[in-house]
């Protein structure tokens, strides 16, 4: 049986201990990372299924508020497209747009030119800057929304001051309209206007956020008293969800843009990455240090080193450097020999003179050969390093 000696490893790869210690900062921000990621989907799993939708009965539904009206002979019916809901459009009517935003431009324009002069009520739930100057023209959303959401009327609107505080604090909106209704402000802007026709009985109610239609807050403050008077003024309320499946959304002439579709702060949150970033690289910059001389595993000759460099150098086909390097060198050696310091080994003025009154031979052939042009080819470097060793040799001479 035989043997193998175990030799000692020269490898300069790092060992697992030291691959570890140097990334477990970027593993533990990783780890973090999908911690949140996973508590993020956790808590936003239940997502609002059946949002504002009167046939919902879960906590975002609204199916309390069509019974409440149901109770009061207010019937409500639901349609999700553009053409049932213009052609609803009557005096008798109360029409619910659920959520604005989700039409697009030219169907907005078509919804208001059949609402406009019909005598009968809108309501907007929570419009945003995107759909609101065209379902309500003359109104404009400011891009700060409120920071309560439950505010006091402080309004001459009826209905309004029955029902009392309520959660309207939501989308803020201004207006040009003098003969609105402007409730529940917060900082002076309103969350609930109501913008009356200027012929007919007709009106138009927008409300800054769903809160007052949502199940789970029916209940709480004045909430189901201003949607009932809200909702109620008419017989008929037709609750209109808007649909992805609509044919009349297929229309591409006012299609939303990418950044329409990013949500609101998507600017600043991109902004605050990115100065993560610089900062996460600046610390792990700070982290690694100055380098630092380290010893080599192995020993290596002096003429391994300067074959392993010539090579490099005639693979890169680099005879200037090689030269370069020679007559540097051979520089920085004669020049304690002749009585010229280091710092002046470079100057041909300092060097030459030195040199030609030691060796008492030519100054321009010294010139040539210590500062002269690059050799041409390989033949000629090395009878260049000849030459450089032969001068080196007659200087030292006694």
């Amino acid at each position: 049986m035989t043997t193998e000696a175990m030799l000692p490893s020269t490898s300069a790869s790092s060992t697992a201990r030291q691959v570890w210690t140097r990334a477990r900062g970027i593993v533990l921000a990783v780890v973090l990372l999908l911690v949140g990621a996973v508590a993020i989907a956790v808590i936003r799993s239940d997502s609002r299924h059946g949002e504002l939708d009167p046939r919902s009965v879960d906590p975002y539904g609204s199916r309390a508020v069509a019974e409440l009206l149901a109770d009061r002979g207010v019937s409500t019916r639901v349609v999700t497209t553009l053409d049932e809901a213009r052609a609803a459009a009557a005096p008798d009517i109360t029409l619910l747009v659920a959520v604005p935003d989700r039409l697009t431009h030219r169907q907005q324009t078509r919804l208001h030119s059949a609402i406009a002069g019909s005598d009968g009520r809108t309501v907007l739930v929570a419009p945003g800057s995107w759909s609101v100057e065209r379902l309500a023209p003359g109104v404009t959303a400011d891009p700060a929304t409120s920071f309560d959401s439950t505010l006091s009327p402080k309004c001459a609107l009826a209905g309004a001051r029955r029902a009392g505080s309520a959660d309207t604090g939501g989308i803020r909106y201004t207006t040009t309209h003098l003969d609105a209704d402007e409730c529940y402000p917060s900082q002076r802007l309103a969350t609930l206007l109501r913008i009356p026709e200027t012929s007919g009985d007709g009106d138009t109610v927008i409300l800054g956020a769903p809160d007052i239609l949502f199940n789970d807050r029916l209940d709480k403050q004045g909430n189901a008293s201003l949607a009932l008077q809200l909702l109620g003024s008419r017989p008929h309320l037709i609750w209109y969800l808007p649909s992805l499946s609509d044919t009349a959304a297929t229309d591409t002439d006012d299609e939303k843009g990418l950044f329409d579709l990013l949500p609101a702060g998507w600017l600043w949150g991109t902004l605050q990455l990115f100065i993560a970033a610089a900062l996460a690289a600046l610390w792990r910059a700070r982290r690694l240090g100055p380098l630092v001389p380290e010893k080599l595993p192995v020993a290596i000759r002096a003429s391994e080193a300067v074959e392993g460099r010539a090579r490099l150098y005639r693979k890169a086909n680099a005879r200037d450097r090689a030269a370069a390097a020679l007559r540097s060198t051979t520089r920085t050696r004669l020049a304690p020999l002749v009585g010229v310091p280091v710092a002046q080994a470079h100057a041909p003025e300092a060097l030459l003179p030195a040199l030609s009154a030691h060796l008492h031979g030519d100054g321009q052939s010294l010139h040539v050969l210590l500062f002269g042009p690059p050799p041409g080819d390989d033949a000629a470097l090395i009878a260049l390093a000849d030459q450089l060793d032969a001068l080196e040799r007659e200087v030292r001479r006694p």
